[in-house]
């Protein structure tokens, strides 16, 4: 077999069989192919696509071209949860959490943040002394000692997926929607949850912009996951608006907190507890009732916040911080931004809100950027905000003062304002189960 091979029947619109793709995932990982040859057969996807078989075969080849985390050790049902990437999401520190107090076993394995998004290992380090590197045998036995741990990804994890990606980041064949979830679930599979659920952003934030888009990214991956025997279902959320009041690391982490607290903002609860009780679905906790009350009893009686409590202990951190997060570290030099003239907030560019954040310190350009913990942005109000002259809207905080001014500069221009407030827009949009598809509300 050879590459070329499969360049030509792509590039002809003919199907690949499943050795074809193994063949290909294969060179990838092993760097056996020339890249340039890899790049065509990229292009040769990008421009006739992939059939529903073709995507899964490709996902499963990709997930098997190195480590697969088995958790056969652990006991109980095991789940992972997977956001396609927003700003100010914290999601996974609250649902987690609430998760495994309901029993599920929450093995996940988390990225860092790159570009406007923020990352959930990059939010857990700032937890002082928190470890997100462990070895296979420490991360089973964090699961079954507290039902949660979140680590990053490590070892030889994808490593098709890894070589792959890059090429298709300068190929400018990323947004072919098939490689988009062959490249999400072939992680998610790797990473041998029994249980996965998708949060699948949409909205100026996100990288899928519009519900047909984004249902048909959720869509695809949903097939993928219950072809390969996994219980797989997907919450399609709105990211027009940055989730809940904090975006950041460590600002991000005490938000989080207050939610599992009882507190919380309004919009960040909906998509955590929606989230959580997807999981809890698919684990057969109970029916869609029960499910709800158990995640809201978790929060509730404190139980979900312990369950973070004893993750980080059990990570190596420092639990105090998470019982008393006053005692994280503030950022030296802030500034207020000021509404320019009454009317309310009519709209937010999500996803420059989060080039903000990334100005401040608190994201990464570059994958070999450092990340100030303590940078971020608190909003006090947001879209749909009636607004006076002169009233603040956010405050932006960082390490670096000369920072400020022009992040404050890319805010304002990150947001419009008029009098006119902008239509309500649901959190969660669509729930995507495999057996059917409900409007969210």
């Amino acid at each position: 077999m050879e590459i070329r091979d499969l360049i030509r029947k792509k590039r002809d619109g003919e199907a690949l069989s499943a050795e074809e793709l193994a063949f290909f995932a294969d060179a990838a990982a092993k760097h056996t192919a020339e890249e340039y040859q890899l790049s065509a057969l990229l292009m040769a996807m990008y421009l006739r696509g992939l059939n529903a078989r073709e995507t899964v075969d490709l996902t499963l080849a990709m997930a098997r071209s190195g480590d697969m985390a088995d958790l056969s050790g652990i006991e109980g049902v095991t789940a992972d949860k997977h956001s396609t990437g927003g700003v100010g999401d914290k999601t996974s520190l609250v649902v987690a959490p609430i998760a495994a107090a309901c029993g599920v076993k929450m093995a996940k394995m988390s990225g860092r943040g790159l570009g406007h998004t923020g990352g959930t290992v990059d939010k857990l380090e700032s937890i002082p002394g928190f470890r997100t590197a462990l070895s296979a045998e420490e991360f089973r036995s964090v699961v079954n000692e507290t039902g949660i741990c979140v680590v990053g990804q490590s070892g030889d994890l994808c490593p098709a997926d890894k070589a792959l990606y890059a090429l298709r980041d300068v190929t400018e064949t990323v947004s072919s929607l098939p490689l988009i979830a062959s490249s999400i679930m072939s992680k998610k599979l790797a990473g041998g949850a029994q249980c996965i659920v998708l949060d699948v952003k949409c909205g100026s934030g996100a990288f899928m912009k519009t519900l047909p888009e984004a249902t048909a990214l959720a869509e695809a991956m949903v097939d993928i996951g219950l072809r390969a025997g996994r219980r797989t279902a997907a919450l399609i959320t709105n990211m027009d608006v940055p989730l809940g009041n904090a975006v950041g690391n460590s600002v991000e982490v005490v938000e989080a907190i207050e939610t599992l607290s009882g507190g919380g903002p309004e919009d960040l609860n909906a998509v955590c507890f929606a989230l959580a009780k997807q999981i809890l679905l698919l684990a057969g906790v109970g029916d869609a009732a029960a499910c709800e009350a158990r995640v809201r009893e978790a929060v509730r009686s404190g139980a979900a916040k312990e369950k973070l409590c004893a993750m980080v202990r059990a990570q190596g951190g420092d639990e105090s911080y998470i019982r008393h997060p006053e005692q994280f570290e503030r950022a030296p030099y802030r500034e207020t931004f000021f509404a320019p003239a009454d009317g309310c907030i009519t709209a937010m560019d999500t996803a420059a809100v989060g080039g903000v954040c990334v100005a401040l310190g608190a994201g990464r350009r570059v994958k070999s950027d450092s990340i100030d913990h303590t940078a971020g942005i608190r909003f006090f109000k947001k879209t749909g905000d009636r607004v006076k002259k002169g009233e603040p809207v956010a405050e932006l905080f960082c390490a670096d003062g000369a920072r400020l001014p022009a992040a404050c500069g890319l805010l304002g221009a990150a947001m419009t304002f008029g009098e006119t407030p902008p239509e309500r827009r649901n959190m969660i949009l669509k729930v995507i189960s495999g057996k059917e598809e409900t409007n969210g509300a």
